[in-house]
């Protein structure tokens, strides 16, 4: 099954605000867009050729059809969709500012309601990778312990190839900031790979120096590690050396995205490996030079799926 990447968490929509440099409290018209982190993940392995499938779950409503549909137009495997009757599809929405800054609001729905009874956990466990991403996974109960559990339970089983992204958003959590805290944290300890933002890393260890901040990380139990700086790069550690990657510079136009693409185009060239565990810190400077390239593409044009590159496209981009 060398390739397959299953990607856990939230799938929803974006209302993406057309109106020009104006937050949401100004903002009048809106498109609809497909969004969630890990399923911009999933979006992203596809559309590189690679193979990705997608755990959640969305409302039985015309938002999720066409999440769903969205998805499978992207190639990616949505038999592990759910789609429920009784709640909706969660919805955000989304403004963007000049700098290429969001600002959004969720209106959480049928994502918080996945059930660990309504997984297949044989065929999850039986995957390549397996990407746990958060915005929302996190906040609460019953996916927060589905989550949990099928985390607990990939690295017990000692396969797959674990990676771990909290993409914390402040609005979400509040005044939950421990609480979110202690979760990542969770996360982190069990994870071959965990990417983080500069702010993340600071929230989950508390240190401001990245290189401690890296080795607390480590120290949890995390086995590589990838932060990304933005305009200044990637930190990249496996736990012996810690190296920063360039970013490819660019004329940021909608930073939507940017992020997921990054992780989606990191396991997939993981996923190609004949041990993913097995990746040398070599061969992820090298995934990272390229996941930075992704990221900066995605940069350059408005929406989050939409904006995800091709295999082809990226070989022949030149910043």
């Amino acid at each position: 099954m060398a390739g397959n990447v299953i990607c856990i968490g939230e799938l929803l929509i974006d209302f993406f605000c057309i109106d020009i440099d104006v937050d949401l409290e100004q903002g009048e018209r809106f498109a609809k867009k497909a969004g969630g982190a890990p399923a911009n993940v999933s979006a992203a392995i596809a559309r590189l050729g690679g193979s990705s499938a997608f755990v959640g779950k969305v409302g039985e409503d015309p938002f999720g059809h066409y999440l769903k549909r969205t998805l499978e137009e992207e190639k990616v495997d949505t038999s592990m969709l759910m789609l429920d009757a009784g709640v909706p599809t969660t919805l955000a929405f989304v403004s963007l500012e000049a700098s290429g800054e969001r600002d959004f609001v969720f209106n959480r729905g049928a994502d918080r309601f996945v059930e660990l009874d309504e997984i297949d956990r044989e065929r999850l466990y039986a995957a390549t990778v397996l990407h746990f991403g958060s915005a929302t996974a996190l906040l609460d109960k019953p996916f927060r312990s589905t989550y949990a559990t099928l985390m607990q339970g990939a690295a017990v089983n000692g396969q797959p190839f674990i990676s771990f992204d909290p993409n914390y958003r402040k609005d979400l959590w509040g005044d939950r900031l421990n609480e979110f805290i202690k979760l990542a944290r969770d996360g982190a300890s069990q994870a071959d790979l965990v990417k983080v933002s500069e702010e993340e890393l600071l929230l989950m260890t508390g240190e401001t120096h990245p290189a401690e901040a890296v080795r607390l990380l480590h120290g949890l139990g995390a086995k590589r590690v990838c932060v990304t700086l933005g305009r200044n790069g990637t930190l990249v550690s496996d736990g012996k050396t810690l190296t920063q990657v360039p970013s490819i510079t660019v004329k940021s136009i909608d930073s939507t995205g940017a992020g997921d693409a990054f992780v989606g185009a990191l396991l997939w060239q993981i996923s190609r490996l004949e041990e993913p565990k097995g990746v040398t810190f070599g061969q992820l400077l090298s995934f990272v030079e390229f996941a930075n390239k992704v990221g900066a593409i995605v940069c350059t044009k408005v929406g989050a799926i939409a904006a995800l590159p091709t295999l082809e496209e990226v070989n022949r981009y030149s910043a």
